[in-house]
C-alpha cells in the first residue's frame, strides 16, 4: 500500500468539510497545474479560453451547504487549504462574481461564469466514488481544451479518474520498517520489535522527512488543533447557512469555569469539559474557519478534545506526549482508511466520527501508558460502538448532527481508554474485524444516509 504519513491524516485547512470544501479545492489546484503544464491538452484545440466544473454524487446534494461551489471557484483562483485566507477569499470571490473571469496562477484571465459554468448535476453520479467532480477547459472556439475527473476520497484525500483505477501499489509506495497495513500485523510488529506504535510510526516517517520536519509539523498540528479549541470558546453568535445554529461553547465552557470555581462540580460535568472542547471546534469548522482534518473535517473535535481533555484534566499529563498521542492516532486512523474508509459519502458517519473516536481512544491509551495490544483494544471499543452511524447533515450543514456529535465521540474514546486500561488487552473482538465491518456496513447503507441529505434527521427536521 502507499505509505500514509501522519500529514496525510491530519492536514491543516478550512472549514466546513474536507472532502466538500477541501477536496475540490485541491482539485480545483491541480486542474490548473495540468493546464499550466499543457501537456495533457487535447490535440488540436486552440488558445484556452473558458473554464467549467460540474459536482456530482454527494457533492452536488450538500454541494451548497458545504460551500463546495465556492471552493471549486478559489481554487481555480489559486487558494489552497493549507495558506487559506478568508479576506482575500471574499474579495477573489466578489471580483470574479462581477467579471465572470477568473485568473488562474500561470495563466491569462478566463472566462468563468459562476451561475452557468459550474453546475450541480444532482442526476448523475459518478462511478468511481459518492464524491465526484469534473473540471473541463475549452478554447476560444468553443472546442475541448482539457478535462479531468477527480474524486474526493474523504480527509482531503483527492483521486483522479486514473489514480482511482489504478492505485499505487506496496511496492511502488515508499519502503518503510514497519509497513503494517493492518492491527493484526502492528500488533506483530511491535511483539517482534520490542518497540511502542507510536515509535513504529516515528520510525516509518523518518524514511520520509527529516527529524526536525517531522517534529515541527507535529507540533504544528497541536499547536492549529488547541488554537481551534481556543478560538471555539471565545466566539459567540450565530452560524452561518440559514439554520440559525446559536454558538454554544463560549457559554457552556464559562458555567463550567463558574461551576469549578464554587466547588459545585459533580464527577459527570468532565463529560461536559470534553464536550465543549470539540464543540469548540467543529463550531469553528462550521463557520469556515481553520481546522485539522482528524481524519476529517465533520469529525475534527474529537482528537483535539481527547488531547485536551488529557492535558488539562489528567494529573501527569505533559505536552511533551503530545507527538505520541498523534503518532498513535495516526497508525489507527491509516489501517481504517486502507482498509475501510473514512468518508462519510462513502460510509456514513462512522467512517467519521467512528474514526475519530478510534484515533483519540488509541492516542489516549498510548499516552496513558498502554501496552500495543490495549490501545489496539480501546480504538476497537470505540469503533465499535459508531458502527452503523449515518451521515445526515440537516440542510448539508457540517452543523447538525454534527457538531454535539463530535462531543459524544470524544466522550467514547476517553471512556474506551479507561476501559482498554483496566484489562490486559486479550478481548473477543480485533479492530481489524471492526474496520471490515465498517466497510461492509457502509456498503450495505442507503445512499440516502450517507452524506446527501435525502433521509434521516435531514429530512425530519425542517430546515428552515
Amino acid at each position: 500500500m502507499m505509505f500514509l504519513s501522519v500529514f496525510d491524516i491530519f492536514k491543516i485547512g478550512v472549514g466546513p468539510s474536507s472532502s466538500h470544501t477541501m477536496g475540490p479545492m485541491v482539485a480545483a489546484g491541480r486542474f490548473v497545474e495540468t493546464l499550466v503544464r499543457g501537456a495533457d491538452r487535447v490535440p488540436g484545440s486552440g488558445d484556452l479560453s473558458r473554464l467549467g466544473a460540474s459536482l456530482h454524487g454527494s457533492l452536488a446534494f450538500t454541494g451548497k451547504g458545504h460551500a463546495t461551489d465556492r471552493a471549486v471557484i478559489l481554487g481555480l483562483a489559486g487558494f489552497q487549504p493549507d495558506a487559506f485566507d478568508a479576506e482575500r477569499a471574499d474579495a477573489a470571490m466578489a471580483s470574479i462574481t462581477e467579471t465572470r473571469k477568473v485568473t488562474p496562477p500561470g495563466l491569462p484571465d478566463l472566462d468563468f461564469d459562476p451561475k452557468s459554468d459550474l453546475v450541480f448535476d444532482y442526476e448523475r453520479t459518478l462511478p468511481g466514488h459518492a464524491n465526484g467532480l469534473v473540471l473541463n477547459a475549452w478554447d476560444e472556439h468553443g472546442n475541448l481544451y482539457f478535462t479531468e475527473t477527480y474524486y474526493s476520497v474523504g480527509g482531503g484525500f483527492v483521486l483522479t479518474e486514473r489514480e482511482l483505477e489504478t492505485p499505487v501499489s506496496e511496492a511502488e509506495g515508499d519502503a518503510v520498517p514497519y509497513p503494517f497495513r493492518s492491527a493484526s500485523e502492528m500488533l506483530r510488529m511491535a511483539e517482534d520489535s520490542g518497540k511502542s506504535i507510536a515509535a513504529m510510526k516515528r520510525e516509518n516517517e523518518l524514511r520520509r522527512y527529516s527529524a526536525r520536519h517531522l517534529d515541527a509539523g507535529i507540533a504544528r498540528i497541536w499547536e492549529v488543533m488547541n488554537s481551534c479549541i481556543d478560538a471555539g470558546l471565545a466566539r459567540d453568535g450565530i452560524l452561518p447557512g440559514g439554520l440559525k445554529v446559536r454558538r454554544r461553547a463560549m457559554n457552556i465552557h464559562q458555567k463550567l469555569l463558574e461551576e469549578r470555581g464554587k466547588n459545585l462540580t459533580a464527577p459527570h460535568t468532565v463529560n461536559d469539559w470534553i464536550s465543549v472542547y470539540a464543540i469548540a471546534v467543529n463550531e469553528e469548522n462550521a463557520a469556515g474557519g481553520r481546522v485539522v482534518t482528524a481524519p476529517t473535517n465533520g469529525a475534527a473535535g474529537v482528537v483535539p478534545a481527547t488531547i485536551r481533555y488529557w492535558l488539562d484534566h489528567v494529573p501527569g499529563a505533559s505536552r511533551a506526549r503530545v507527538p505520541e498521542f498523534l503518532l498513535t492516532a495516526a497508525a489507527v486512523g491509516g489501517i481504517i482508511k486502507t482498509n475501510a474508509s473514512i468518508s462519510g459519502a462513502e460510509v456514513g458517519c462512522q467512517g467519521e466520527v467512528g474514526s475519530a473516536a478510534a484515533m483519540a481512544a488509541a492516542g489516549l491509551a498510548a499516552v496513558l501508558g498502554g501496552t500495543p495490544e490495549q490501545i489496539e483494544n480501546a480504538s476497537e471499543i470505540a469503533l465499535e460502538h459508531h458502527l452503523g452511524m449515518t451521515c445526515d447533515p440537516i440542510a448539508g450543514l457540517v452543523q447538525a448532527p454534527c457538531i454535539e456529535r463530535n462531543g459524544l465521540g470524544a466522550i467514547k474514546a476517553v471512556s474506551a481508554a479507561s476501559l482498554a486500561m483496566r484489562g490486559d488487552g486479550k478481548h473477543l473482538v480485533s479492530l481489524d474485524a471492526c474496520v471490515e465491518t465498517l466497510r461492509q456496513t457502509g456498503r450495505d447503507m442507503d445512499v440516502k444516509y450517507k452524506e446527501t441529505s435525502l433521509g434521516g434527521l435531514a429530512v425530519n427536521v425542517p430546515a428552515c
